[in-house]
């Protein structure tokens, strides 16, 4: 399946996880799974999803504050589907008031959750900005090119593929495994073939320039980092433009 989604399903009814995961992860999808909000919080803020799915009725935290939470805190936009047997419509004023993307009732079809899945981050992909701008970074996922201080990045395609979702995540890193999903989907490489580009991309992306971005975290994965003395000279940069302005 094309574009597989990263999803995280807060849910604690174990018998409605284990369907939907079966469900989801059999479409080509990546879904991780807590049973507890706050857990879903720090997955949430932590890791790279393309969409939350959220039961209300949770054991430690009502499952409103938990989306509260998410959008409140969260560094980029995140859809949350709630999934509950809140059925009124004064549960589902409250859940879009908190700030809820798409709200299903139970029971429902698993057909449908994927669907409606699958429109929220499409509805998500088509307002994101094709144009990445991360210091002097600039990522065009629509042209499928990068640039660094204006000097154009010799890419492979699985090397802009990666660069592209980090620059998506930034400031969050991307785990090993959510990487290698983002990029490969259901046909993963060997171990040593994420390292092997990472390499590739790093000798594309750093060794030209001063100021490294492509930063390893052990045990975690990776992630963009503008460095505090590239970002002096950023500033440094606009400080003399606009006085040639004046």
């Amino acid at each position: 399946m094309s574009n597989p989604l990263t999803v995280l399903l807060i849910e604690d009814n174990l018998t409605i996880a284990s369907q939907v995961c079966d469900c989801l992860e059999g479409v080509g999808w990546q879904v991780d799974h807590t049973v507890k909000g706050a857990q879903g919080i720090e997955l949430a803020l932590a890791q790279v999803y393309d969409v939350v799915v959220l039961d209300l009725n949770l054991p430690d935290i009502d499952g409103l504050e938990v989306c509260k939470s998410i959008k409140q805190q969260a560094l980029t936009f995140l859809p949350i589907l709630m999934l509950t047997a809140r059925d009124a419509f004064d549960d589902k004023a409250d859940g879009f008031g908190m700030g809820a993307d798409d709200y299903v009732t139970k029971p429902f079809e698993l057909r449908e959750l994927v669907l409606r899945c699958s429109a929220l981050a499409r509805r998500h992909n088509l307002h994101n900005n094709k144009i990445l701008r991360l210091g002097n970074l600039e990522v065009d996922t629509a042209k499928r090119t990068a640039s660094r201080s204006g000097q154009v990045l010799q890419l492979t395609k699985i090397g802009f593929e990666i660069l592209s979702v980090l620059a998506q995540a930034y400031p969050q890193p991307v785990t090993r495994s959510v990487l290698i999903h983002k990029v490969w989907a259901d046909d993963p490489p060997d171990s040593d073939a994420l390292r092997t580009h990472i390499f590739s991309l790093r000798s594309a992306l750093d060794k030209p320039f001063n100021s490294p971005m492509l930063t390893t975290i052990i045990n975690v994965g990776y992630k963009l980092e503008i460095k505090q003395e590239l970002k002096q000279e950023l500033e440094q940069e606009c400080i003399k433009e606009s006085r040639n302005e004046v």
